[in-house]
């Protein structure tokens, strides 16, 4: 990622330390200390405000931070996925931007794995009673 640019080396270090229990810990204890502040500040309106505001520019820039490496991520994890599909043979490789088909598609071809998936299972459960048959003949 040396030769990322700035912006997607940033993104991607800012979510990591984002998502690290320490920063979680260092925000809590923000938190904290910002709880005990209130009865010396009267519980007042700047009080309340100080953490409204932090919190809320805090979430805002992070929002776009997060998702700009969730983007990346996603489309690195498709693009790995589509070079599996690519490299088997009994692949069909319809299947390769699947991301890119409408709803109504999408839903047809999991309608066909879901009954893909059953006639397994029920393959599956004919080769068990099969063997328990055999075991009680034996």
């Amino acid at each position: 990622m040396k030769n990322a640019p700035w912006f997607t080396r940033f993104a991607s270090r800012v979510a990591r330390l984002a998502g690290h229990p320490a920063t979680f810990g260092v925000a809590a204890g923000l938190m904290v200390v910002w709880a005990a502040i209130g009865p010396f500040a009267g519980f007042s309106d700047v009080w309340q405000l100080t953490v409204n505001t932090g919190t809320t520019i805090v979430t805002f820039l992070m929002v776009f931070l997060i998702q700009n490496t969730q983007n990346r991520d996603s489309a690195a994890l498709q693009i790995k996925i589509d070079e599996l599909i690519r490299a088997t043979e009994v692949a069909r490789n319809v299947l390769l931007d699947l991301e890119e088909h409408s709803e109504d598609e999408i839903g047809e071809i999991r309608k066909e794995y879901r009954r893909l998936a059953a006639e397994a299972r029920g393959e599956r459960e004919r080769d068990r009673k099969h063997q328990r048959e055999n075991r009680m003949e034996t």
